[in-house]
């Protein structure tokens, strides 16, 4: 049997009974279903549906009330928010409208708890199978907790909203837990691919970060993050126009509040910022692509080029149909395809240093 240091060993290899293929394969299906909660959670921030329920109940919330009954206590809980009384309530939600938005928000979490057992249960069978190829089971760990750190992450958003001044969550917070599901994304994509790679040859070494890759995923991440504070803010709505905002090109912007309270909480700038900033990750995504394809990988340049082609095409679309609610939803999900789209054309180049 293994010592305890050998199962930990960062030395890469494959033991007799490895299975890097099935791991690829299994990673990927947990990239497919963190992708899918990132859509859910788009709908249920557009239907503004994420503080319809007030407790986190990890194993009992599973199950939606059962009975009238358990319908009116969860409806009372709701009305005790802000939400409720300062919008909600005064547009005169029945309880019938209340199911609406509880359904969304407790379909993300039962999603959530899905993804946690679909890599819980198959990490757990895989290590005692002795299927974990030496030095991937810390990255799978870490995995893991992030996936854990989502979860508590969004019930830390929800809660920064459950209080009678708040009208929604944090826009803060909602960054923090849309890009901790994206990092992951890309996490499982990156590892998946390190498996594949070591599935057709049992010597590879893990890919490693380019500087090229991680500049350009660092300008993608600034954009990603004004996006989050832009669905955050609903900032969305600031123009329906396209170039222009307001009939100009920089909107008019109050700074009386200081220049960083401004930067974080400015729907016109934040927004104006996000449309822009789009164009530099555009230009860094295409130097990225152009050097994966010189690489001798096509397939991952199209892949990237195809991703923030279609990205820009939804975003420009979103705003003009203030904001409509499955084009918004279409440009968050394409969006998670793009990082996990950079993510596979990084490790390309990843392995072409190494």
């Amino acid at each position: 049997m293994a010592s305890l240091t050998d199962q930990f060993t960062d030395a890469p290899g494959l033991p007799a009974n490895g299975k890097p293929l099935a791991l690829a394969r299994w990673l990927f299906v947990v990239a497919a279903l963190v992708t899918l909660i990132v859509a859910v959670g788009g709908i249920t921030r557009l239907t503004e549906s994420g503080l319809s329920i007030t407790e986190w109940k990890p194993v009992t919330g599973t199950f939606p009330p059962l009975n009238e009954e358990q319908w009116q206590a969860e409806f009372e809980a709701y009305q005790q928010i802000g939400e409720f009384q300062q919008v909600a309530g005064p547009q005169g939600m029945t309880l019938s409208d209340y199911k609406f938005i509880y359904f969304w928000e407790w379909f993300h979490r039962l999603i959530g708890r899905i993804i946690g057992m679909a890599f819980a249960l198959p990490l757990a069978w895989f290590w005692l199978k002795g299927a974990i190829p030496a030095g991937y089971k810390p990255r799978l760990l870490a995995l893991l907790a992030l996936g854990g750190l989502q979860g508590a992450f969004g019930w830390f958003m929800v809660r920064s909203g459950l209080n009678t001044e708040m009208t929604d969550v944090s826009h803060f917070w909602l960054s923090i837990h849309l890009l901790t599901a994206l990092f992951t994304l890309g996490g499982l994509v990156w590892t998946a691919r390190d498996l594949l790679v070591l599935h057709a040859n049992p010597q590879a070494q893990p890919a490693r970060l380019t500087g090229l890759a991680g500049a350009t995923l660092f300008i993608l991440f600034i954009q990603l993050l004004l996006g989050a504070w832009v669905a955050g803010l609903n900032a969305g709505l600031a123009s329906d126009s396209w170039p222009l905002m307001q009939g100009r090109f920089f909107p008019e912007i109050g700074w009386s509040s200081g220049f960083w309270w401004t930067l974080g909480h400015d729907p016109f700038l934040l927004h104006w910022l996000h449309r822009w900033w789009a164009w530099i990750a555009v230009a860094a995504l295409i130097v990225m692509a152009r050097k994966i394809r010189a690489s001798g990988d096509r397939r991952s340049s199209v892949y990237i080029h195809s991703a923030f082609g279609i990205q820009i095409i939804l975003g420009i679309a979103t705003v003009m149909t203030g904001v409509a609610l499955w084009l918004a939803v279409a440009h968050q999900v394409v969006g998670a395809v793009l990082v996990a789209a950079c993510a596979w054309g990084a490790h390309r180049l990843g392995q072409r240093a190494t």
